[in-house]
């Protein structure tokens, strides 16, 4: 059983609820929040005794991944592994870590400490040893990282780029680990040594407001700039944040929000894939916040839409593919039978064979408690240890053909752990949100 822990606003502002009621980014959500004292941590949700047995040890595989699949030297976090955990030879892909993901690991770190799932002084030995690598010894551009490296030495894998959104994301579990082992002094100083060296102007590339997605050294910036709606708004906010090297304010009202209707619900969204909610909420904790510009959005809420949204999308594509259910659904960029795609919606694009992917549904676990995990315990009673292993979900599988993919994915079980902790404790949220610069951002750009 899951209860919301405040009540409705009375001028109902957003979204749904009810069985079937009639959505909109102005409508009350089940869970929709009022603002929270900032210091003190809020789980999304209340959620029975074994909802919550589940999500323990859904979240203690997940995390494992993270620990186990991280480098002792570096810190970095591999970016797949085998779904038992064994790694094929190098020339094939798997001593490849990801910005990302060890964004995520380190988040895992408060995570895995605070419930005891590791010693704490290991938790904080590895994120030192994580921020130290970064600090000292990491490639870079003007503070900015490069989106996959080899994980013993943080060398550029391959021809990938200087990603902005990946030294987004791992700045976000820099900043979570700062403010969680707030006692460990030498942490917080390599955290902020990390995060005020980045030169958040030299990535608008000239322009006024709107940030590329990155470098590559052959060519320079990638043209393609963070203008339509997708999982920025965490690199907007701390661009605008930097107490060194900011972007303008104004930045934040610079891009799209690009509405998205799909039956009886609206939103924004672009028809992006859910990860693109999931993501900056990962941390940034927007409850209750409403966006005075966009016109006055709560973008918490709004990701409860997107999630209600891409639920009754996957039902509706039962018809196509029967292996879709009230409870097996998900659809968000993954591996597929035939390669990694960024499929997802509504609307339909890409080619959808009917996968499921369950992170899906627990990267939105802090939003859609009462749908999403009624799903996860759904897939894992009805296909058992066939998609179930050593680190949870498998990150993808066709109920349709009997698919199971052979790997597990960093990041999808990074917001899988994310997901479940926010829900149950909020402590993620609480923990980043003690940054005071993001927070005063969040109020200086509007989302008051």
């Amino acid at each position: 059983m899951i209860t919301a822990l405040t009540s409705k606003p009375t001028n109902t502002i957003r979204r749904l609820v009810a069985a079937a009621g009639v959505l909109s980014i102005f409508a009350t959500a089940a869970v929709a929040q009022v603002p929270q004292p900032r210091f003190k941590p809020r789980p999304a949700a209340k959620i029975s005794k074994d909802d919550d047995r589940f999500l323990e040890d859904l979240s203690r595989r997940s995390f494992m991944y993270l620990w186990e699949q991280s480098h002792p030297e570096t810190g970095l976090t591999l970016d797949r592994t085998k779904t038992d955990g064994s790694r094929k030879p190098v020339q094939e892909g798997y001593s490849v870590a990801s910005g990302a993901a060890t964004g995520f690991a380190l988040t895992g770190l408060c995570i895995a400490a605070d419930r005891k799932w590791v010693p704490r002084d290991q938790a904080v030995k590895r994120a030192r040893t994580t921020l130290k690598f970064y600090a000292e010894r990491s490639p870079h551009i003007e503070g900015w990282f490069y989106h996959f490296v080899d994980w013993s030495n943080g060398k550029r894998h391959r021809r990938s780029e200087i990603s902005s959104i990946d030294t987004a994301l791992l700045l976000g579990g820099i900043l979570t680990v700062k403010q969680c082992f707030a006692k460990e002094k030498e942490i917080a100083s390599l955290a902020d040594t990390i995060y005020d060296r980045i030169d958040f102007p030299w990535m608008l590339d000239g322009d006024k407001y709107l940030l590329s997605h990155g470098w590559r050294d052959e060519s320079g910036f990638i043209k393609t700039r963070w203008i339509r709606f997708s999982e920025h708004p965490i690199l907007y906010i701390l661009a605008i944040a930097s107490r060194t090297k900011p972007i303008p304010a104004e930045a934040w009202q610079a891009w799209e929000r690009n509405p998205t209707e799909y039956g009886q619900y609206k939103w924004y969204s672009g028809g992006a894939p859910l990860f693109v909610h999931q993501y900056p909420q990962a941390w940034l904790d927007l409850r209750g916040r409403k966006d005075s510009h966009s016109p006055f959005v709560n973008y918490y809420e709004n990701s409860i839409t997107a999630t209600r949204a891409h639920r009754q999308f996957c039902i509706d594509l039962g018809k196509e593919f029967p292996g879709y259910t009230e409870n097996i659904w998900g659809i968000s960029a993954s591996d597929s039978a035939t390669g990694y795609v960024a499929w997802g919606g509504p609307p339909r694009h890409r080619r959808i064979d009917g996968s499921v992917v369950p992170y899906t549904a627990a990267g939105s676990l802090m939003f859609t408690p009462d749908i999403s995990l009624p799903a996860l315990k759904e897939m894992k009673a009805k296909y058992g240890d066939t998609i179930y292993g050593k680190y949870g979900f498998a990150d993808a599988f066709n109920p349709n053909n009997g698919w199971v993919d052979p790997d597990v994915i960093g990041i999808d079980l990074g917001i899988t752990l994310i997901g479940a902790e926010n829900l149950r404790s909020g402590k993620v949220w609480h923990w980043f949100m003690q940054n005071k610069e993001i927070v005063e951002t969040l109020d200086r750009i509007g989302l008051k």
